[in-house]
C-alpha cells in the first residue's frame, strides 16, 4: 500500500491528485515549488514504474510545468528527481526567475525555508486551482 514518505509529509502541503501522482506544495514561500509523487509502493526510480505509469508521469509533469509557467510567468521551470535524501520517487517542479535570490544556482541549501503565511498560502492554492482545474482532484 502506498504511503507518503515522512519527510515529504512534514515538509509539504497536500494539494490534490492527478491520475498517477499526488500533488504537493513545498512549504517554502521562497519559490513556487511543487512535487509530484507517483502513488506506487516501493518505487525509488522512474524506470521502476510500468511503461504505462512512466508515460502518465510525463503527461502529469508536463501538464504541471505548463500550468506553472503560465500562472507564474516563469523564466524557467526546474524539474528534478533526485532522491538523495528522500528515497521515495518524487519529482520537484520549481518556478525560477532570473531575478530570484539564487539564480542561476540550484535552490537546495541556498536559503532557509520560509513557511507560507495563511494569506500567501491561500493565494498560492487559489492560483494553482485556477490553472489545474480539470486536471487535478483537489483535496483542500
Amino acid at each position: 500500500m502506498f504511503k507518503l514518505h515522512s519527510a515529504l509529509e512534514k515538509d509539504t502541503i497536500g494539494i490534490g491528485r492527478f491520475t498517477l501522482c499526488r500533488l504537493l506544495l513545498m512549504n517554502d514561500a521562497n519559490y513556487p515549488w511543487f512535487i509530484l509523487v507517483p502513488e506506487r509502493e516501493d518505487v525509488t526510480e522512474i524506470y521502476q514504474l510500468t511503461e504505462t505509469d512512466q508515460r502518465q508521469l510525463v503527461r502529469e509533469s508536463s501538464t504541471l510545468a505548463a500550468a506553472l509557467a503560465q500562472a507564474f510567468q516563469a523564466d524557467k521551470i526546474n524539474i528534478a528527481a533526485l532522491g538523495n535524501v528522500v528515497p521515495q520517487l518524487h519529482i520537484h517542479h520549481i518556478v525560477r526567475y532570473r531575478a530570484d535570490p539564487v539564480w542561476p544556482a540550484p535552490v537546495w541549501g541556498k536559503l532557509p525555508a520560509v513557511s507560507y503565511a495563511e494569506t500567501a498560502l491561500s493565494t498560492m492554492l487559489n492560483t494553482v486551482k485556477s490553472v489545474l482545474d480539470g486536471h487535478v482532484q483537489f483535496v483542500i
